[in-house]
Order: structure tokens, then C-alpha cells, then sequence
């Protein structure tokens, strides 16, 4: 990360989530008038963006000035639908493109300062382009990586005496998810149908259950943070914890909706499927780990001791602020430091037995819920299974998620001054089709 004195000519808030110190990057589709003259379409094709402020610097346009040449790289992957070409030149690369573009917008540096041509052709307000999903994902895994998350539900469902099976100290629990149903931030969607029981307990004739279908009555949130895969590597080789942040580009927040009463019918043997495939939801800036390396943080300690595959050096935690809104009403304050297991240990235990992983791959952290109620990552958690609503600002109560309730989380960690956030995911529930 760049000082934290380190200033844009570009006006940026202090409590903005994209200073000079973070420049995550997106995709993004410019306004129609992006330059008079132009062909409109063309002008409309996706591109790859950089957030400062509450701005958009197009690299597409940018990379026409030149700026980029001394480094050598194909800036025809500006040109594109999705960050994975960009992220596949490497992070000796990428890192150098954030380093030149943070140079030309440093407050002394007059080079596109005193430009206003070049300006008016490069940056667009952020409130007048269209975002995009940020990449092409191939696959999606979803861990199970917080203590007190795993706790909660565990507390709920089985033996609160021993509300953590047996294998869950030991490793990184996951579970393949849907890539097709990940959607960008702003994106709404129906709510989900399936199988569910009647009520909880109840049978039909004999010892058969009564099995009805129809739309979900349990629809919930999982507060997650998820990270995309930024190198590849080749069926039977695996990742080291030491090696495991090479193969990672950066972050986005992440929201796993989930169909409860249709996930406790189904997983079992086999976890979630039609509770979880239906959509998850992310923000659309990818925050690298350079800008994040500020807040790094030792996670819990790990007991008992992990298999030495499992092992790692380091702080490899990260101190985000977590933040849930049901509408207006905030109803969460979480932080990613709560997991237990961290990402290098996530992207170790994955590939361990020689699953091979793609750049643009996604894998979420699970829910993340800190040791205070007020902290929990879901409603499951929050209203603890249903039993004890939350009251919103506007005097209403939930158990769950209601039809037309908009859901949004935000992520920020702030250190001498400087935030580096992530911006917004946020997702409407439609009535059920």
C-alpha cells in the first residue's frame, strides 16, 4: 500500500472507500456519451476501470495516451469482459499498472493533471456507469471457515455440547457451489422454491415426512468475503500456505442467500444445493491484496496443532469491518478477522490433492460471525432460527428475509487515516416466479 500521505489531485472524501491507496479494479460499461464523436456502441463495450473517488479512470481510453507503454504488456486486455486477461499477465504486471496509474494521479504530478482533454476522455463519474461482474469465474467454492458461525449453527441444529464435528478443527470444510448464479452487486433476484417440510417435526402416513413444495419461508444472508484466483496451476500440483498469496489477485465481499428451510431437508448426506445455487451476489471492485496489506492481523490460535500441509507463517488474517443493512437498518457489525481458518490455508487444503485451480476462480470464506450476537453473519444467526426477531428502524420485525427487502453489506479497514473499502454488494428479493 502507498503512504498514507500519499494524495490525488483528484478530490477523494476521507471516508470515501477508494483513495490513491487502493485503486481496486473493475469492469464496467461508460456512459453512452463517453466521447462525442465516437460510435455509441463501441463506446458502451465493457472495459477494465480503476475506482478513485467517486470516479472511474477508464483504461481502455487511458492506455491511447501511451502511459503504459514502458512496461511492456498487451493493453489490448483493457478491451475486455472480464478481468482475467489483465490478471493472467501476472502479478509482477499487475501490481506495476496499479503502481504507474497511482504515479499519474499523485497530486504533484501534472501529466494527466493539466490535461483536461485527456480527462474529460478518461474519467467517468462513478454514479454514471454501468458495473459489471469483475470476472469470468469458472468455479466457485464456499468454506465453512468461522469458529462462531460453525458454533451457532451447530448449537442449533445438533448437541450444543458438541455443536463442532470432529473434522472441523482439522481442516478447512468447503463445498463446490454455482458459478453461474454469481451475480454482480445491484442485481435483483426471485425468491427461490424447492422441497422443504411441512413444519418442523412434522410426518405424513407412517414414517414418511410431509414433504411440500413451494417458495422458501426461511430466506437468509451469509456475510462472506471472497477471493479470486490469480495464477493457475496444473492438475496435481498443489499450493503451499508460504506460496498460496502468489495465486491470489484480490478480494470482493460476498453474499451466499440461502434458502434455510430448504437446505435442512436437503443436506443431508451431501450439503446445500438447490438452498444455495440460486444466487450469490458480490461487489464489483476487486480490492488487491497490496492495498489491503496494511490491516493484516494474526488470526485465533489453532488448536489443536494442524497437519504440517496446514502450517504458515505469519499474519494471515485481515482486520475488515464488516457492515449489514436490511434496508436502512444496520443489523450486523462484523469483521473478516474472525475467521479461523485464513485464506492461505483454504487455497492449501483445496489444492492438496492435486485439484488444479484457474485464474478467475472464486473461493468465499463462509459466514463470518464475530463472538457478540450483534456481530453473527446471518438471520438463521440473528434471530436464532426465528425465535427472536429483529426490530428494523421502520418498526417492523424479521425472522427472515421478507419479498422487496434489499440486503447490503460493506467492507472497509481503516489504519492512520486512510480507509481502503470495497464499496457495496447489494441485492433486492423479488417475489417468487
Amino acid at each position: 500500500m502507498e503512504k498514507s500521505n500519499l494524495k490525488s489531485w483528484i478530490p477523494v472524501d476521507k471516508n470515501s472507500d477508494f483513495p490513491i491507496q487502493n485503486l481496486p479494479f473493475g469492469i464496467f460499461s461508460p456512459p453512452k456519451e463517453v466521447i462525442e464523436k465516437h460510435d455509441k456502441e463501441k463506446d458502451r463495450l465493457p472495459r477494465v476501470g480503476v475506482a478513485i473517488g467517486d470516479w472511474v479512470l477508464d483504461l481502455l481510453e487511458l492506455k491511447k495516451t501511451g502511459v503504459f507503454n514502458a512496461l511492456k504488456f498487451d493493453t489490448n486486455v483493457f478491451a475486455k469482459s472480464s478481468l482475467n486477461d489483465f490478471i493472467a499477465l501476472g502479478k509482477k504486471t499487475t501490481s506495476a499498472v496499479r503502481a504507474r496509474i497511482s504515479k499519474l494521479l499523485e497530486e504533484r504530478n501534472p501529466e494527466l493533471r493539466d490535461d483536461e482533454k485527456t480527462r474529460k476522455k478518461v474519467l467517468h463519474k462513478m454514479s454514471d456507469v454501468q458495473m459489471l461482474l469483475p470476472v469470468e469465474i469458472g468455479d466457485y467454492t464456499d468454506f465453512y471457515s468461522s469458529e462462531q458461525h460453525a458454533i451457532n449453527v451447530g448449537s442449533m441444529f445438533r448437541d450444543p455440547a458438541n455443536a463442532l464435528l470432529p473434522n472441523w478443527k482439522h481442516l478447512p470444510v468447503g463445498y463446490h457451489g454455482r458459478a453461474s448464479s454469481i451475480v454482480v452487486s445491484g442485481t435483483d433476484f426471485h425468491r427461490p422454491k424447492g422441497q422443504m417440510l411441512q413444519a418442523a417435526g412434522s410426518s405424513g402416513s407412517g414414517n414418511s415426512p410431509s414433504v411440500i413444495f413451494g417458495h422458501t419461508k426461511q430466506l437468509d444472508f451469509e456475510l462472506e468475503v471472497a477471493f479470486i484466483v490469480g495464477k493457475e496451476t496444473k492438475l496435481g500440483d498443489s499450493v503451499s500456505t508460504k506460496n498460496a498469496e502468489e495465486y491470489i489477485f484480490g478480494l470482493v465481499l460476498f453474499n451466499d442467500w440461502s434458502a434455510r428451510d430448504i437446505q435442512s431437508w436437503e443436506y443431508v448426506p451431501l450439503g446445500p444445493f438447490l438452498a444455495k445455487n440460486f444466487c450469490s451476489s458480490i461487489s464489483p471492485w476487486v480490492v488487491t491484496l497490496d492495498a489491503l496489506e496494511p490491516f493484516r492481523i494474526a488470526g485465533a490460535k489453532q488448536e489443536p496443532k494442524v497437519l504440517p500441509y496446514l502450517e504458515f507463517e505469519g499474519e494471515k488474517n485481515y482486520d475488515i469491518n464488516l457492515d449489514v443493512l436490511l434496508n436502512d437498518s444496520v443489523i450486523s457489525k462484523s469483521n473478516f478477522k474472525y475467521l479461523y481458518w485464513n485464506m492461505c490455508q483454504q487455497l492449501a487444503h483445496h489444492t492438496v490433492n492435486g485439484c488444479n485451480i484457474r485464474i478467475g476462480d472464486m473461493m468465499a470464506s463462509g459466514t463470518i460471525s464475530g463472538p457478540e450476537p450483534t456481530s453473527f453473519g446471518s438471520m438463521l444467526e440473528l434471530t436464532w432460527r426465528g425465535t427472536k426477531p429483529i426490530k428494523l428502524f421502520d418498526g417492523t420485525e424479521r425472522k427472515f428475509i421478507n419479498d422487496n427487502d434489499s440486503l447490503t453489506i460493506r467492507g472497509y479497514g481503516e489504519k492512520d487515516g486512510i480507509r481502503i473499502g470495497f464499496g457495496e454488494v447489494k441485492g433486492k428479493v423479488l417475489p417468487a416466479k
